[in-house]
């Protein structure tokens, strides 16, 4: 009995309205995305705390042991982590062999600033310039180290000096006229003379000196493990900061993602996850099995691909095509591999033209032999 009279007073109460189905559907994909979040967080955070000791215990299980870079100076291949340090190592020691050309790439390669360094390296150049017009006046010849050019400009560099010296200059200190006090200086000498237009120039002209990256090239028998890749850490752009502005990112995009998205704004959210990825592993399946592996740059365009490929190839003049994963024929256009969904592994397919192949078998040549050069197919690998 009490029961049924508290049932009836809540029949007769008055119930709320319902909400409209758009703000229903609003709802629960806020609520879906929210969900979505935290938990990618969580993965996010698992996967970069657990990174380094997966790479450590079990290398043995990665497509590739790491992305390495070669020193143009030395000819060594550093893993990526260390190619800054070794090609500070590098160009330091190669100042016993040629100071100024050591000095120089100190300079551009040492100061991350490009602006600075602009700046600093057209003063310099500046200074010479006037001895070179005026050889004769010695004030040209003298550069005062307490100037406030010399100082915002030329102090605060890494490997100015270093070039100043080089070239020729001596580090004087001399009386200030009419005072009791003296000055630090930079005079040159007089047989230095001589080849400062040519060290202005290399100045001016040089670029910072970058690590090549190394392809790894690897080649692989028929496997059907092909498609199955094991990428370590250097293939993700996420450090600590990153991952701490990713959840940021992530949160702001809950609002902004419980509106209806359109084609053209889920397009968008695509691309910004792309550029979470710095390099890409691809693997071209030739068609007698084997496997062409190599590391990119996963903002590098197509054609670096052809231009990988053909290097490999037997018959290097015959055309071909690339197959991507979804089956389609990929053009040499420049478009990056971040731009065709091939971050950051993909696997493709290689093909001779057809009409090429054909005009060949028509006019009786013979069936084509092995795809890849002789000497990479000795350094064949099985793909576990």
């Amino acid at each position: 009995m009490a029961a049924a009279a508290a049932l009836a007073r809540l029949d007769q109460k008055p119930k709320p309205h319902p909400p409209s189905s758009q703000e229903s559907i609003k709802c629960q994909v806020k609520k879906e995305l929210m969900a979505e979040a935290a938990a990618s967080e969580k993965d996010l955070l698992a996967d970069h705390k657990g990174s380094d000791s997966i790479v450590e215990e079990e290398p043995e299980m990665l497509s590739v042991s790491g992305v390495y870079f070669t020193c143009p100076l030395t000819g060594a291949t550093v893993r990526k982590d260390k190619r800054e340090a070794h090609i500070k190592e590098a160009i330091l020691l190669h100042a016993s062999k040629d100071p100024v050309a050591a000095a120089i790439m100190e300079i551009h390669t040492f100061n991350r600033d490009r602006e600075k360094v602009r700046l600093g390296v057209e003063t310099i150049a500046k200074y010479l310039d006037n001895i070179h017009l005026h050889p004769e006046e010695e004030k040209y010849r003298k550069i005062k180290l307490q100037n406030k050019v010399f100082q915002e400009r030329i102090n605060c560099l890494e490997g100015t000096h270093e070039f100043l010296q080089a070239v020729g200059f001596e580090r004087e200190t001399l009386p200030i006229p009419g005072q009791d006090a003296t000055e630090d200086y930079y005079v040159l000498k007089e047989e230095a003379l001589e080849e400062l237009e040519e060290h202005k120039e290399k100045l001016l002209s040089s670029e910072p000196l970058r690590a090549q990256l190394d392809r790894q090239l690897r080649v692989f028998r028929p496997s059907t493990q092909a498609a199955r890749f094991e990428l370590p850490n250097d293939f993700f752009n996420l450090t600590a900061e990153e991952l701490k502005r990713e959840q940021r990112l992530r949160t702001e995009a809950v609002e902004k993602a419980s509106m209806l998205r359109t084609k053209a704004m889920r397009e968008k959210e695509e691309q910004r996850e792309k550029r979470k990825y710095n390099y890409t592993l691809l693997r071209v399946r030739l068609p007698d099995g084997y496997i062409l592996q190599g590391t990119f740059y996963a903002r590098e365009p197509l054609p670096m691909l052809f231009k990988f490929v053909r290097e490999a190839l037997q018959n290097d003049w015959l055309p071909f095509e690339l197959l991507a994963p979804g089956g389609h024929k990929l053009t040499q256009e420049n478009l990056a591999f971040n731009e065709c969904g091939m971050v950051p592994s993909a696997l493709l397919t290689f093909a001779w033209d057809a009409a090429v192949m054909a005009d060949i078998k028509a006019s009786g040549g013979e069936e084509m032999g092995s795809t890849l050069k002789p000497e990479l197919l000795d350094a064949v690998q099985i793909l576990s």
